[in-house]
Formats: structure tokens, sequence, C-alpha cells
């Protein structure tokens, strides 16, 4: 036998996973998935309502917030449905409260209410 020694690299693990699946739905609050091999993790969604003040010519709407300021930074609704409920309600001039999806710096508009008239 020789004296020499013999060093081994290994890259391969015993063959256990690092991954285990699971369906989307079970996923917990602050829990991660693999998305194309990256680990991610489940991103806080946060749902706040508005009162519609006006919409712009330009596809922008004004919204009051709680503080009683304005928030004018939203477009309407890519949505057809959304949108043509939200135009022609507030046409018709009735209270319209939206609710914005706010999640990675991102917000959208995804529900419209109607509570009451003018």
């Amino acid at each position: 036998m020789s004296d020499d020694e013999h060093h081994f690299e290994s890259k391969a693990d015993a063959g256990a996973s690092k991954t285990y699946p699971q369906q989307a739905g079970t996923i917990r609050k602050n829990g991660f998935i693999v998305i194309k091999g990256r680990p991610c993790k489940v991103p806080h969604v946060n749902r706040s309502e508005y009162q519609l003040i006006d919409i712009s010519e330009d596809g922008f709407v004004s919204l009051l917030t709680d503080s009683g300021g304005t928030k004018d930074d939203l477009r309407l609704p890519t949505d057809e449905n959304l949108l043509n409920q939200i135009k022609s309600g507030f046409a018709e001039g009735k209270d319209l409260v939206v609710t914005v999806q706010s999640s990675m710096g991102e917000e959208q508009i995804c529900a419209l209410k109607d509570i009451g008239p003018k």
C-alpha cells in the first residue's frame, strides 16, 4: 500500500431531496416555496379600502384615505367587468368604495362596493 493520501471532493448529497412537494394552497404564512429552482418567501398581501372621489381622463383614480388625504397614484383596473362597474357607478353618482390589494411594491384595485347614492 502506498502512503499517499487520497482526497475525494464530494459535490453530491446522499440522495435526500432538499425540498418536498406541497400544494400551493397549503403554504402557511411566512413559509417558503421554490420557483424555478430558487427559494422564495411567500409575499405579504395587504388589502385596503378607499372611497372613490374622482376618475381622471388619463385613467387614474383619486381615492379618499382614512386620514382624510387623497391617494392619486392608482390606475383603473384592467379587468373589463370591474372597470365598467366602476365607471358606470361613478357616472350614476353612487358612493363607491374600492378594495386595493398591495404586494411587493405594487397596488391594484381588485373589488368594488356600492355604499349608496351621494
